[in-house]
């Protein structure tokens, strides 16, 4: 068995997952491999990533008969099985360990199975629990882990169409495709798709009327807008950009104003504006008006194959704007699930290869006509060719200690050679840049690195805190171990990160009351944090303090009860006031009354805003400007969309619709 390709995996695959027999008895038989065991049901637990994992055993007749793990906490699409928003477990986009290594151990009867890639610590812990059952019924787990299994090897194939990378935007791309009946191929070196679109914050931003004639427009946001139109630039080229775009929006800006309109003002083109402002204008304006201009669309695209989204607009964390569409699942899992169920609709079309490692583009006369790969089993190469095109989908480099000191020469950043990383270090390696290098690509802004204030204290991932703190910043204040505020909480991501790294320990608290729309009880049983997980096991973790009482949770903190209360009642007279001492314009609550939630973070290397140089059509470009024949990218292995800083909530975007373009290009192309 090969652990690729939807068509792969079939009902009776699936059915023998949870196949777990009742029986008791004690006759002593001999197993095929690994010495005597003895019939019954076993269980046994092992640490995995997130909490204990517990496996159930079956023998019978000497051998296993069924193995399944009957509770967990691990990540859905990583550790976990990947549902859809109906409950369903999705298979289409590759089996997780919880599935995949039950099921290897009963057909092969061994304990030699490989690991997930990208899931290597739940891995383990399946197969460390079923070592524990193993061993339980007497038999040698020395001669259960002898006899090596190694599924099927790849072989050379191709498509009319390869997509290097099963994220976000090559998703995009391989299904865009296959609407138009190309059929394609996906190269992923992990176990399953995802990238580090499964891990992200689930948010969206694009203009959105209906939504947002529900938000009232306030003075101080009004104030952002005015400032944007009155910014100057002493460049000269940014400058004649600059005022191009200023002088569509003051426009719209002036028609509003005289409508005497209450609702909150947007448009595509203040949209472009804005986030070309917000990444101090180094990016491509041409390329962030692809981004802005067609978010809308790419919404209704995603929509339409099944994305739900929250009906309520936000502002999510460092988008600085109330235009982010929030996902109605936990984490990326909604982005993922809509994606897993189109690959399986389109399994004629699309072949998911997993555990296929890319490590070179190949070029036939002077074009891109494939790529080759490691298969991460067998240690065998392979090459897949892609008869219309290759699209390079591979992620940043985020997670790449190397590549993030090489590139760390803006003078923003201190040393980032100790900061964690929220990414998934199978995702964010940056090999697809070192590929399209390979081939004559050049790169953009490679020294624009982005830290996201969201990272847990554990090991820096963007995981386990209350949903408020990534969509509800007009709803909680960030203190320091002291207690007191020191930056405006609705700010640009790179601001509230060099502030928080002079905090002491560099770390900082978000803090909640039990006031506002986003509150949800905390003693709800069905209350989950933005992951998944309840309340109580994020207590018991360490993740979040709570108490009734502010003088409580100081006294938990080791902060000073009155300096805390001092800053909470400063803060709620700037919501009365609608003036902040830090410029914050955001005030929708004040906070008055427990529970009182804070939860430790810290700032971590988010999203590496370099890499490979793409045109407004995907094309992947050389140093003169030219288009290297055959090679497209789309997502974080791209630069010159977000320049300084990226909008929280566009990368999403970025991925849906250049993941869009650059498919549609490649069809177009081949035509």
């Amino acid at each position: 068995m090969k652990r690729f390709a939807v068509k792969a995996l079939t009902t009776a695959m699936l059915l023998s997952l949870t196949a777990c027999s009742s029986s008791s008895s004690t006759a002593a038989t001999t197993a095929a491999s690994g010495g005597t065991l003895e019939d019954g049901t076993y269980t046994a637990t092992a640490a995995g990533l997130n909490d204990d994992v517990e496996v159930s055993v079956t023998v019978e007749g000497g051998k296993i008969t069924a193995a399944e793990v009957t509770s967990n906490s691990e990540t859905p699409g990583i550790g976990a099985p990947l549902l859809d928003k109906d409950g369903n477990v999705c298979t289409a986009g590759g089996l997780s360990p919880i599935q995949l290594i039950p099921q290897e151990v009963v057909e092969q009867q061994t304990l030699a199975v490989d690991n997930v890639t990208g899931a290597t610590i739940t891995s383990y812990a399946v197969k460390t629990a079923i070592g524990d059952c193993i061993e339980q019924a007497g038999g040698n787990l020395d001669e259960w882990k002898a006899n090596e299994y190694k599924p099927e090897a790849y072989t050379d194939a191709s498509a009319d169409i390869v997509v290097v990378g099963g994220g976000g935007a090559g998703l995009a791309a391989a299904i865009t495709a296959a609407q138009q009946g190309k059929n394609v191929i996906i190269v992923e070196k992990a176990g399953e798709i995802g990238g580090d679109t499964l891990v992200c914050g689930a948010i969206y931003n694009c203009p959105d009327e209906e939504l947002q004639s529900q938000v009232t427009m306030t003075e101080p946001v009004k104030a952002t807008i005015e400032a944007a139109l009155a910014t100057t630039s002493d460049d000269p080229e940014k400058q004649a950009v600059l005022e191009e775009m200023q002088a569509a929006v003051q426009t719209q800006w002036d028609e509003y104003l005289a409508s005497g309109r209450t609702d909150l003002f947007d448009s595509k083109e203040w949209y472009a504006l804005q986030t070309w402002l917000g990444g101090d204008m180094v990016a491509n304006p041409e390329l962030v008006k692809v981004l802005t201009y067609n978010a809308y669309d790419g919404l209704l695209w995603i929509e339409d194959l099944g994305m739900e989204f929250d009906d309520q607009i936000a502002q999510g964390a460092g988008s600085l704007w109330q235009r982010t569409h929030t996902s109605t699942m936990d984490m990326g899992t909604g982005f993922l699930s809509t994606y897993a169920n189109q690959l399986a609709s389109y399994s004629d079309n699309i072949t998911l290869y997993v555990e296929a490692t890319a490590e070179e583009l190949v070029m036939t006369d002077g074009r891109v006509t494939g790529v080759k790969c490691l298969d991460n089993h067998n240690e065998t190469e392979f090459t897949v060719t892609g008869t219309d095109g290759v699209i390079l989908t591979t992620g940043g480099f985020s997670a790449n200690g190397s590549m993030i000191q090489e590139y760390n020469t803006s003078g923003k950043w201190p040393d980032l050679s100790d900061t964690a990383t929220t990414n998934r270090f199978s995702a964010s390696q940056g090999d697809g840049i070192s590929m399209a290098v390979a081939v004559g690509a050049s790169l953009t802004d490679m020294d624009q690195i982005q830290l996201l204030y969201l990272g847990n204290l554990q090991d820096g991932t963007l995981t386990k805190y209350p949903p408020r703190d990534v969509n509800g910043v007009d709803q909680l204040i960030f203190i320091n171990k002291n207690g007191e505020r020191f930056v405006r909480e609705d700010g640009r991501r790179d601001e509230i990160c060099l502030a928080i790294l002079q905090q002491p320990d560099a770390m900082f608290y978000m803090l909640e009351s039990g006031d506002g729309s986003g509150y949800v009880d905390i003693t709800d049983p069905d209350w989950r944090s933005a992951d998944g997980f309840t309340f109580q096991y994020l207590v018991d973790n360490g993740y979040v303090v709570y108490d009734d009482t502010l003088a409580g949770l100081a006294e938990k903190l080791g902060m000073d009860a009155d300096t805390l209360q001092a800053t909470v009642d400063t803060f709620n007279a700037s919501v009365d006031s609608g003036e902040d001492e830090f410029g914050r314009t955001l005030f929708s609550t004040k906070l008055e009354n427990g529970p009182w939630v804070a939860t430790a973070r810290q700032a971590c290397i988010h999203h590496t805003m370099g890499g490979v140089t793409i045109d407004t059509e995907a094309h992947v470009l050389d140093a003169d400007g030219n288009i290297i024949e055959g090679l497209y990218a789309a997502g974080e292995v791209t630069g010159g969309i977000h320049g300084g800083n990226r909008l929280g909530g566009n990368a999403v975007v970025d991925t849906v619709v250049f993941g869009k373009l650059a498919g549609d290009t490649c069809v177009a192309e081949a035509e």
